[in-house]
């Protein structure tokens, strides 16, 4: 207790867990059976039953539905609501965005201006481009799709449940359901090329 701060507004209900160096502020709800681990900053926020904010966690003025896991280390920007059983891991920002129950994103990875339906697994490195310059615009994401590492969707885009996005696409048009979205370009192998190049490469050098 000496080492948490808890504002006089905050509601905190029974078998909460809080550990040292946290701040509850505002108008914080924490429900029963959460565990708030070190170094947590929850600001104006509802965290449902049987949470966990890992080490870290930064949470404004958003929704955490029960059973869910945010962090270490992940920012919740004003906006954010995680409608249960989901998983928010290190190093995502989510800001103004609705999550589906079940849903997951567990690292490296921005979410903002989208809703993103239930059972939607979102891979590392995945951004919305929500912003063109001038406005905001919305992504769009179904049930049950799966969306490869080091994807980005240049908002507005809409995809349909069940779809299937290739890692290291750039989505820039709609998504039927149940398709595969996938926008690479086409890998050539150029054999017995290194020791050729390296052997180009001294002799440059030697000449200068």
């Amino acid at each position: 207790p000496d080492f948490t701060y808890i504002d006089e507004t905050v509601v905190i209900e029974k078998d909460v867990t809080i550990y040292p160096n946290t701040y509850l502020m505002g108008k914080t709800v924490i429900k029963e059976g959460t565990t708030i681990y070190p170094g947590v900053r929850i600001i104006d926020s509802t965290i449902e039953a049987n949470c966990e904010i890992k080490d870290n966690t930064l949470i404004e003025s958003s929704f955490v539905g029960e059973k869910s896991s945010v962090g270490p280390m992940a920012h919740l920007r004003p906006e954010s609501k995680l409608l249960g059983e989901n998983k928010i891991g290190n190093f995502v920002e989510t800001k103004k965005i609705t999550f589906g129950k079940g849903s997951k994103a567990s690292h490296l990875t921005y979410l903002g201006d989208a809703e993103i339906g239930a059972d939607v697994n979102v891979g590392c490195g995945t951004i919305t481009c929500n912003y063109d310059g001038i406005s905001k615009h919305k992504t769009i994401i179904g049930d049950g799709v799966f969306v490869g590492s080091d994807v980005q969707f240049v908002a507005p885009v809409k995809i349909g449940d069940g779809a299937l996005i290739a890692a290291g696409s750039t989505i820039t048009k709609d998504v039927p359901p149940d398709a595969l979205a996938i926008t690479r370009a086409e890998q050539k192998n150029i054999e017995n090329f290194v020791q050729k190049w390296k052997e180009k490469k001294l002799k440059e050098k030697n000449r200068g």
